[in-house]
């Protein structure tokens, strides 16, 4: 049997022949008490062992629809990530006998807190418009994870340098609903166009994208 680094090694490299355009590790017990889980009183994950391979799907311009989220069903982008993360835990198993499972996307379900997970994996670093910054495509990359009954023993690799440093805040300044008004970004105020619409009962709804594809991130 191939050493617990080992197997994490082929699953991430399985998870980008599978579709994933990027993809990390983090062992489960780093979320628990992660920053989003700590400001917002909450337990970052609902295990303390095993590990959580995050998996990251490019959400480019050029395909919108991979953003428009429809009740009971969520994004089309979503369900892709879902699909890849299934067939990853059903190659690990076939392949080494281990147990896993794809996660929940909300929180609230039993999931976890994916950027919080991405940047621990070292995928990529929070950027000031609240979404992980990722090498080559920006914060236009979407996340789900996978949780395998395996302890990984690295602790996360090195993120990239802050990514805002020196950035004149196109998404500050691109943001419609003014979610960065008083310097802090305000999640209530950026989700309040989306669940207006949700309330109004549309059927397919597209997320405002405005700070993300104001980013000019690329390396």
């Amino acid at each position: 049997m191939p050493a617990n680094r080992e197997i994490i090694d082929a699953a991430l490299e399985k998870a980008r022949d599978l579709g994933a355009d990027v993809a990390g590790a983090v062992p489960a017990g780093r979320l628990v008490d992660c920053p989003s889980a700590v400001a917002e009183g909450a337990c970052g994950s609902p295990a303390d062992r095993g590990t959580y391979i995050v998996l990251g799907l490019s959400h480019g311009p050029e395909h919108p629809e991979l953003d428009l989220w429809e009740e009971g069903r969520g994004t089309s982008g979503d369900r892709i990530l879902a699909g890849i993360g299934r067939n990853l835990a059903r190659w690990l198993s076939e392949c080494y006998g281990i147990s896993a499972r794809v996660v929940p996307y909300q929180v609230e379900d039993g999931g976890i807190y994916l950027k919080d997970a991405a940047c621990f994996a070292g995928i990529g670093r929070m950027g000031r418009n609240n979404l992980v910054i990722v090498p080559r495509y920006g914060p236009r990359v979407r996340f789900r994870a996978v949780w395998v009954d395996l302890d990984h023993p690295a602790e996360g690799l090195p993120g990239p340098a802050l990514p805002c440093a020196d950035c004149e805040g196109y998404c500050t300044r691109a943001c419609p609903m003014g979610a960065f008004e008083t310097g802090l970004y305000s999640r209530e105020r950026c989700l309040a166009r989306m669940n207006a619409d949700k309330a109004a009962g549309k059927e397919r709804i597209d997320h405002c994208r405005a700070c993300e594809l104001a980013c000019p991130t690329r390396d």
